[in-house]
């Protein structure tokens, strides 16, 4: 019996990761004309999408040297047959009359049910969008989504960058008296937070980093001085403000959600290594944030690069004049002396970034792509930090599990030179913190 499987892929696959077609193993994909049409209509973007639709399209026209698409081509050795499948007069009759053929993903359904006819191979219809494959399933074809960029199971998965760990009662009293205390756990990452929990007394903890086996738990103190005007309100924030500062440690993420105190923190702990310090430990920071709109757009914006982007960066403005004390002509001094850069991340690819203090805002709304583009830029003596809260994605084409701050927390967790900081509980204002727990 033979099990190789046909993939009929939709358009917002190829969209979402060009690569895809390699990701089949020695199935056969099956690429409806429709789809060639739809790609076609994106190529021009200058995003990331517009990306994915010109490699897709390079990708293609290899194929197409080494063979006819029509006839099918092997995509590479190991791999299976790609091959071009238009659609019939019969089969568009046979779409239910509910189903508007000259809506583009009833087009692509008809050509799988029509491959589905014309086979005994298993045949999956894959896409990204969820009413697509509802659709599809009603009317008889197997459906599933397309994961490859799918780093964890779930949202929950993430790693946190927190534990709690049991030890001896009088372990923590060793910890506090400032001895050298070692955890040998091998389920530890570099620079993972811990609570040291004592076995006789649950309510007897101390804080921690842990940095590896050879090295004693660096004891996290929740700061009763104020970093720019900053004072962490829980250990979370504790563990945050810890790696903001850590000159050592270079690479930082975080997530949290809406008012948890992501952004505020990272700013102000820029604030104090530029600005308030005899001696500076950055030359300047650079804020930025992915231009991804929240609902529909309200298209292009008149004016320079800098009044284009000035809707898109209000928030950090916001909370760079609120550290500030409100006081606006101290922050556009610095801006025009360039110790602060507000920066629009379209213009970030070719440079060279030292001695800075990069923070990256809603990093959530970044694919992966987009985030190895930024983090490469990154030289000696910089210090970048991605925050967000990836349950907040505006980017159609990526979701919590696939998206790049998600990768950059898994990938970096085994990295000696990052931290990761999960914020749980929300701090902008009682009623922000109950309108993110309920609505």
């Amino acid at each position: 019996m033979n099990r190789k499987k046909v993939y009929v892929l939709d358009t917002s696959v190829y969209l979402t990761n060009a690569d895809c077609v390699y990701a089949f193993k020695n199935n056969d994909i099956c690429v409806p004309l429709k789809v060639f049409e739809e790609i076609d209509k994106h190529k021009k973007r200058q995003d990331i999408v517009g990306a994915q639709a010109r490699k897709i399209i390079r990708i293609w026209d290899g194929l197409r040297n080494k063979g006819s698409l029509s006839k099918g081509v092997r995509i590479r050795k190991g791999l299976g047959i790609i091959k071009a499948v238009g659609v019939s007069g019969p089969t568009r009759d046979a779409l239910p009359d509910d189903l508007d053929i000259k809506i583009p993903d009833h087009l692509i359904i008809a050509t799988a049910l029509q491959i589905q006819k014309e086979t005994e191979r298993k045949v999956i219809l894959v896409s990204r969008d969820i009413n697509m494959r509802v659709i599809a399933d009603a009317v008889g074809l197997l459906t599933q989504d397309f994961k490859n960029n799918q780093i964890v199971d779930n949202s929950e998965s993430i790693y946190t960058g927190y534990t709690s760990i049991l030890v001896d009662d009088q372990t923590i009293d060793r910890f506090y008296d400032k001895e050298d205390i070692f955890l040998e756990n091998d389920k530890l990452y570099p620079n993972q937070y811990v609570m040291l929990v004592s076995n006789a007394n649950e309510k007897k903890t101390a804080l921690g980093r842990y940095i590896n086996q050879v090295t004693p738990v660096y004891q996290v103190v929740q700061a009763k001085k104020s970093v720019w005007g900053i004072r962490p309100r829980n250990k979370e924030q504790s563990f945050l403000l810890d790696s903001l500062l850590d000159p050592n440690i270079e690479v930082v993420t975080v997530i949290g959600k809406a008012g948890s105190g992501k952004t505020i923190c990272a700013i102000a702990a820029g604030l104090a290594q530029t600005i308030d310090d005899n001696d500076p430990q950055y030359s300047r920071i650079i804020v930025s944030r992915p231009v991804q709109p929240l609902g529909k757009d309200i298209g292009f914006l008149p004016g320079t690069m800098e009044e284009k982007m000035s809707p898109w960066l209000m928030p950090i403005q916001d909370n760079l004049q609120f550290l500030m004390g409100n006081d606006k002509t101290t922050l556009d001094i610095y801006t025009q002396k360039g110790i602060i850069e507000i920066e629009a991340l379209t213009y970030i690819r070719g440079r060279s970034i030292s001695n800075a203090f990069i923070i990256i805002d809603e990093a959530q709304n970044l694919t992966t792509h987009e985030l190895k583009t930024i983090i490469t830029r990154v030289g000696e003596g910089t210090k970048i930090v991605l925050t967000g809260d990836v349950e907040q994605i505006d980017n159609v084409y990526i979701n919590a599990t696939s998206n790049g701050l998600t990768h950059a927390v898994e990938k970096f967790k085994l990295f000696e030179l990052a931290a990761h900081v999960t914020l749980l509980k929300g701090e902008r204002s009682k009623v922000a913190t109950f309108a993110a727990k309920n609505l």
